[in-house]
């Protein structure tokens, strides 16, 4: 399988989670406190949306990248 079909796939999977989550969330230690023997932290929850053109756009592409190496490789 050659770089191009695998690069494909892996847009046309992404576009597909994209659309069906629409977004993540991750943990991002903000602050660190040191006094003595006390430490704190705080934890920030973060969310990021994806947009769905994002999504329907790497389908797409994907998928025209996926034809073209078919349409190469028959030639």
């Amino acid at each position: 399988m050659s770089a191009v079909k695998i690069a494909a796939i892996l847009l046309i999977v992404a576009g597909i989670f994209g659309l069906v989550y629409g977004s993540f969330s991750y943990t991002k230690d903000t602050q660190e406190v040191k006094l003595g023997p006390i430490e704190l932290s705080v934890k920030e929850k973060k969310t990021v949306n994806i947009p769905v053109w994002a999504g329907v756009g790497s389908i797409v592409i994907g998928g025209a990248l996926l034809l073209a190496e078919n349409k190469k490789g028959q030639l």
